[in-house]
């Protein structure tokens, strides 16, 4: 047993690559000229929380807002399917504003799916969940990459990083 091989599946956001994005899109909402002169913002990450709000005057509004900000996080090689949009909520003055929450870790459901579907695969690998982690261990690393080649292929709705392969 103690020649076995195994990586984790994390879901884990790069946070300095994250605040460059975020940075890169209010500068890009400030200097845009179909954002001039409207209350279409960004606002401050809160790490703790690990929520951000962006507000628009409407609805169409909030969608470029977004959309600049998914442009940015893609071009720093950070996944968007770590954003949780929640409702869009009225605001003052006139304005929406949606809280978007960050999907950090992977939640006990999605690794009893997880773990399930790797079980499906017929290899001879054994998921087991550890916190917010999934390790996969098996005796050899052929089965291993047939297990990161299924879930790159048709990944789950959050975003996956393969570690501590060995």
């Amino acid at each position: 047993m103690a020649s076995d091989s195994s990586f984790d599946i994390v879901n884990e956001i790069n946070y300095p690559e994250f605040d460059n994005a975020l940075m890169q899109a209010k500068k890009e909402l400030g200097t845009r000229f179909d954002f001039r002169g409207t209350s279409a913002g960004i606002g401050d990450l809160d790490k703790k929380e690990k929520l951000l709000a962006i507000t628009a005057d409407n609805e169409p509004q909030l969608e470029a807002v977004l959309q600049v900000l998914i442009s940015k996080l893609t071009k720093r090689g950070v996944d968007p399917r770590c954003l949780d949009r929640q409702k869009i909520e009225p605001a003052t003055h006139s304005t929406l504003r949606q809280k978007i929450k960050l999907k950090s870790g992977i939640d006990r459901d999605t690794a009893k799916a997880l773990q399930k579907r790797i079980k499906e695969l017929g290899l001879k690998v054994n998921p087991s969940i550890q916190g917010d982690t999934l390790r996969v261990s098996a005796a050899k690393k052929d089965d291993l990459q047939a297990v990161i080649a299924d879930l790159r292929a048709k990944p789950p709705e959050i975003p996956l990083q393969f570690t501590n392969y060995r």
